[in-house]
């Protein structure tokens, strides 16, 4: 039976070291040090009691039986993390690992007249936090391949029926004998948002509202909206900005959680210019902000498309070790000399493939039957319009009508003769840490669609074939001959007319 929610959760009293615990496959676990801490419970390095107590490769972690935590993250592990499982998928991708920790066990003890629950682990190294807080921000290269494996683990626990919800840095931890290995651990606020294949229902709850940790949390969740798969990729969209720029825009207001959202809001309302300028001077976030852009753009109860996503962060698809380095990294600026756009063909080439990559996207086929669980089949459910909600509604119909304007764009860049093109980035581009607390302070002045961009992981200039994002495509384009006549054309006739109206209203 869960426990009950509405009680303040207490830490336990610790247990002894050297107390024996039976799991519930009768098991036993023989407690060693208490190794750390949370707001509910405690973690110790655990050993098999047939085994000689050498270098501790288990923690077990206990609470109050009454806690809710460690309740919840053992049901994710039973019903969508055991160890074959993670084994099959591992092989189905062709990974060389996953970032789930493992699952040992389970069981309840007794002392001093309490109930405790306990849940043995794999143990881990090193969280990012505590590397954050002795070494500052990462280098950009080690970030984006954070981001790559952090949506490898968010594929596996979104197609099984899960979403984490509270991505960051201290839940970030390093494998224990292999560092170069990255784990999202604590499961204790992991939520069912697809049930049997039965997606959660958009439903805004002020109540329920701004939960989650508040520097990170998800704008869906600020509103009180169940999380879906978007607030886990929202989520970590902020956790790699701050690990590369240092802050958030909203850091200083996170005791006023409307503040916090205004300014989410306005962050991702105006991209990709908004996290231009935050970056500080020396930074480029271009695969941040483009990232971004596509969870924003995810409808409720739409499946992402993993492997685009991964292609931002990472167009090479080349993972290399973990390098945690404060050493600062150059941004190059595209001069005349840089890469050009070599011929109409190419461009025409690279154009079609963008526009086909997002027609895949809206295709309906693709937001249908999907696994929610390797081997099982979700049917999507089938709703008349009438019987959406009214928020839902319009949120789609907004969506559909920015991918058709986008895609009508493409179009006419396609149409247009191609020449030779650069642009540097403007210096307002490189403003340091702008205030988005407020829409006063927040410039709603468009980003210029012409400015192309360097990934400092060793990629050049942003190429179309590499990134999904439109603004490096519009950079590639400039306006032909036959655009700037039609300009003309059109001008002058509007100006005749205007004219023409004058005289007529001036003789009446």
């Amino acid at each position: 039976m869960p426990p009950r929610r509405n009680e303040k959760y207490k830490l336990p009293v610790p247990l002894p070291e050297g107390k024996v615990l039976d799991d519930m496959e009768g098991k036993q676990w023989v407690l060693g040090e208490m190794i750390g801490s949370g707001g509910f419970g405690l973690v110790y390095l655990a050993f098999p009691a047939n085994e000689p107590h050498k270098d501790a490769r288990h923690v077990i972690k206990v609470e109050y039986q009454e806690n809710g935590p460690l309740f919840s993250e053992l049901k994710f592990y039973q019903r969508a993390a055991k160890k074959e499982c993670i084994k099959k998928w591992i092989e189905q991708k062709q990974l060389d690992y996953l970032g789930i920790p493992l699952f040992y066990g389970s069981g309840l003890t007794e002392f001093m007249g309490r109930r405790y629950r306990f849940m043995v682990m794999e143990r881990l190294g090193m969280d990012l936090q505590k590397i954050s807080d002795q070494n500052g921000t990462f280098k950009k290269s080690t970030v984006l391949q954070l981001g790559v494996r952090m949506l490898d683990v968010l594929e596996y626990v979104h197609e099984n029926e899960y979403v984490h919800g509270d991505i960051k840095a201290a839940n970030l931890l390093l494998g224990y004998k292999n560092p170069d290995q990255v784990y999202l651990a604590d499961y204790g606020l992991a939520y069912r948002y697809c049930p049997n294949g039965n997606h959660k229902q958009y439903q805004e709850n002020p109540r329920k509202g701004h939960n989650g940790t508040m520097e990170f949390t998800s704008l869906d969740a600020h509103k009180g909206v169940p999380l879906s798969r978007r607030s886990d990729l929202e989520i970590l969209g902020y956790c790699l900005l701050r690990w590369v720029c240092g802050k958030l825009p909203w850091e200083r207001n996170l005791r006023d959680p409307v503040a916090v959202q205004t300014a989410k809001a306005n962050l991702l309302d105006e991209l990709p210019e908004s996290v231009l300028k935050w970056a500080p001077s020396g930074s480029s976030c271009c695969e941040i902000a483009q990232y971004l852009a596509c969870a924003h753009n995810l409808a409720y109860d739409e499946k992402p498309n993993y492997q685009m996503l991964k292609k931002i962060l990472n167009p090479g698809g080349i993972l290399n070790p973990l390098e945690f380095s404060t050493k600062e990294e150059s941004v190059s600026v595209h001069t005349p000399d840089c890469q050009k756009v070599d011929s109409q063909k190419a461009a025409t080439k690279q154009v079609n493939q963008m526009r086909n990559r997002l027609i895949e996207k809206t295709v309906p086929s693709e937001r249908g039957a999907e696994s929610c669980a390797p081997g099982r089949t979700v049917q999507k459910e089938e709703k008349p319009i009438g019987s959406l909600n009214k928020d839902t509604a319009q949120e789609s119909t907004r969506r559909r009508q920015k991918y058709s304007e986008l895609q009508e764009f493409l179009n006419a860049v396609r149409r247009s003769p191609q020449k030779d093109s650069f642009m540097q980035f403007p210096n307002s581009f490189y403003e340091p840490h702008q205030d988005f607390t407020s829409p006063q302070t927040f410039n709603k002045s468009r980003c210029p669609p012409w400015y192309t961009c360097a990934s400092t992981a060793g990629m050049g200039i942003t190429d179309l074939e590499s990134t999904t994002g439109f603004w490096p495509a519009i950079s590639q384009f400039t306006l032909s001959e036959e655009s700037k006549a039609d300009v003309y054309y059109y001008g002058f006739t509007i100006l005749f007319l205007l004219i023409l109206v004058g005289l007529a209203l001036y003789f009446l």
